[in-house]
């Protein structure tokens, strides 16, 4: 339960004003519980798209609104290590100016326009899903919660880039094995209940794979051009993660 609560702590904008204890255990099951948090801010999202149905309200309006929803509940966290992340990548300096534009809590021109670019795409992709006849209840909840439980295992697998900040803070202190597992066991175990929620397996195994090459191609990039992981580098994968997981699933559906 501590896990749970600090997970609404640290990666939600839900003000939880109590001070737990950070160690080994408890930052270990914050990260295991972060995918369930995924699971409902979606399923929070599911219940706007019903109420914006019932009052009848535009696909355009209701992605709009539901991509506020998203964004408001993680408090942009994800969002800014996306836009922060775009800002280190596309200055094409070395790797020292790059962790150095990491830490700036400025955004620079590089990171509005990757900020822009996704959700201008995150939008039109809620939209078109939202304009088709596919029941939306399994996914909403599947895609973030796997986007999620996914970065767990990128950061779990992934060597830090530097010895400071909040990252190595978190990687230093949690359990990498258990977390890996445990994120592993439920980005199966919702898979499968997506299995029968949607009457399919094609759409569970696509996202499986997805999940499975953007874990290791992210792994090597982060690797590349960061030199490891960093909690930005988190933040951008899940918010890029999410974005293929909607594409897929308009695809597969």
């Amino acid at each position: 339960m501590k896990g749970f609560v600090l997970s609404l702590q640290f990666f939600t904008s839900i003000p939880i004003k109590k001070e737990l204890p950070m160690g080994k255990k408890e930052v270990t099951s914050m990260y295991i519980a972060l995918p369930i948090i995924g699971g409902l801010i979606g399923l929070f999202t599911f219940g706007v798209a019903m109420l914006s149905e019932t009052i009848n309200f535009s696909p355009l309006l209701t992605a709009v609104l539901l991509l506020i929803v998203m964004t408001g509940l993680t408090g942009g966290l994800h969002l800014d290590g996306f836009a922060d992340t775009g800002d280190a990548y596309f200055s094409y300096r070395d790797l020292k100016k790059r962790h150095e534009i990491l830490n700036d809590p400025r955004i620079g021109a590089f990171g509005t326009m990757a900020m822009v670019f996704l959700l201008l795409l995150k939008a039109a992709l809620l939209y078109e899903f939202l304009s088709g006849n596919a029941s939306g209840f399994a996914v909403f909840i599947a895609i973030p919660l796997l986007a999620r439980a996914g970065m767990n295992v990128y950061f779990a697998l992934t060597p830090l880039s530097k010895e400071e900040g909040i990252a190595h803070f978190f990687k230093t202190k949690m359990n990498g094995r258990i977390v890996k597992l445990g994120s592993l066991l439920i980005g199966l175990a919702t898979l499968i209940a997506t299995i029968f929620a949607l009457s399919t397996i094609l759409l569970p195994i696509v996202w499986f794979v997805v999940l499975v090459l953007g874990v290791l191609l992210f792994n090597r990039w982060s690797l590349k051009h960061f030199g490891g992981v960093t909690g930005d580098l988190c933040g951008a994968f899940i918010e890029g993660m999410e974005a293929v997981l909607w594409i897929v699933a308009i695809v597969c559906m």
